[in-house]
């Protein structure tokens, strides 16, 4: 079966590709005039459905779509559904890095309790659709750390790891990420239903 994967973003492309590589489904990457639907969910479950339903409905074919981000305990779960446009514009990394270690900069060590969530949502072009969620407790770190990754993966520490989201290869990020999670259920959910 043919899936498309129902987002612009380069690195998450690859990271979900990467993620699916190596089983029995055909991954496509969504075409560059599909319109970028409005993500104004008040969920990552709700944004994740708003995605596939767009791509499925411009595509014709199933599609499996992310909205993720990071929650902070501290902040009362912020950046949350926010996180890719925390800094007020969408997609500057950086910028969300910096805003969100300063807002923390006063929280002491063993209180910046956070976790990165995925929702997953899988939807045919007749509108069935599933959704599940992927969830990778940790930290928010001091600094950022590590090379790999992307959004706050360098400020992110993982629980029982010590080391950032960005100091893991793409393997292990891949393996315990929320992402990771969320999608490993996802397929195993449509392995098991026949579709």
């Amino acid at each position: 079966m043919q899936f498309v994967l129902a987002s612009h973003n380069k690195k998450k492309m690859a990271e979900m590709a990467a993620i699916l590589s190596g089983l029995d489904i055909e991954v496509v990457p969504l075409p560059e005039n599909a319109p970028e639907p409005e993500e104004n969910g008040a969920t990552f479950e709700e944004n994740a459905a708003i995605k596939a339903k767009s791509a499925a409905d411009f595509t014709g074919l199933p599609a499996i779509a992310d909205d993720s981000g990071l929650c902070v305990d501290a902040l009362g779960g912020a950046p949350g559904v926010y996180s890719a446009r925390y800094c007020g514009h969408h997609g500057d990394d950086e910028a969300n890095n910096r805003k969100l270690l300063a807002e923390m900069q006063a929280v002491p060590a063993g209180q910046r309790a956070a976790r990165f969530v995925s929702a997953v949502c899988f939807m045919l072009p007749d509108g069935r659709a599933l959704t599940v969620e992927g969830v990778c407790p940790g930290s928010v770190a001091f600094a950022p750390a590590g090379e790999n990754g992307f959004g706050y993966d360098p400020i992110f520490i993982v629980e029982n790891l010590n080391k950032t989201m960005a100091s893991l290869s793409e393997d292990e990020k891949n393996r315990i990420s929320h992402r990771g999670r969320a999608l490993m259920d996802m397929l195993m959910w449509i392995k098991c239903s026949n579709l």
